[in-house]
């Protein structure tokens, strides 16, 4: 005990929460969720409300604006539909079925051997772009250029040709030089090329 006399700080309840006069009490009050959740729950709401029931509310509402608009012509529309049946079989027993078109056919490729063709060697043979060079001018065909070939490797020999308009020529090539396969490119920039490959 001390040597002090009692004052009126020293009278305090012995079971009080407040630990000294001058100190607040010691006890945490927890904070309410409940006005937290209420708001969360109103939120939901107007957002499932807003999300599935008004799109509807809006899409029901539209179309009654041209059912008004129709209202005013719906006798037109009646009378027409009563003459009409009466117009159908005639129209039926008149009409007659007409022949379907057919597809105009395209126009034939011809051979035209004024088409100069390029010759090109892809074996690394020297002389065999000049060789066949001089057999197709033999069957009346005029060489634009023969040399060697600067492009891909070719697996075999091929005749390459630009457009429909050339396939006839190609394939005139083709059995002149015995070279089956043939393609149809622009990327070389010209109308006729023979490109010789392996076993040529």
């Amino acid at each position: 005990m001390s040597n002090y006399p009692r004052d009126e700080f020293d009278a305090i309840e012995e079971n009080s929460a407040r630990h000294g006069v001058h100190r607040a009490s010691m006890e945490i009050r927890g904070r309410s969720l409940v006005p937290l959740m209420i708001v969360g729950v109103v939120a939901l709401c107007i957002g499932v409300l807003a999300f599935f029931i008004m799109p509807k509310m809006l899409n029901n509402s539209t179309p009654d604006q041209p059912a008004v608009v129709n209202s005013s012509t719906a006798p037109a529309t009646t009378a027409a539909a009563t003459v009409a049946p009466t117009q159908a079989p005639t129209e039926a027993a008149e009409v007659t079925p007409s022949p379907t078109p057919t597809p105009s056919p395209t126009p034939a490729s011809v051979v035209d051997k004024s088409v100069p063709v390029a010759i090109f060697n892809a074996t690394g043979v020297s002389g065999l772009a000049s060789r066949y060079s001089s057999l197709v001018m033999a069957q009346g065909w005029s060489v634009s250029q023969s040399a060697n070939w600067a492009g891909q490797p070719q697996p075999a020999s091929v005749i390459f040709y630009n457009g429909i308009a050339q396939k006839a020529n190609a394939e005139s090539l083709s059995t002149t030089l015995n070279i089956p396969t043939l393609v149809d490119t622009a990327e070389l920039g010209i109308p006729l090329a023979v490109v010789l490959g392996p076993g040529a």
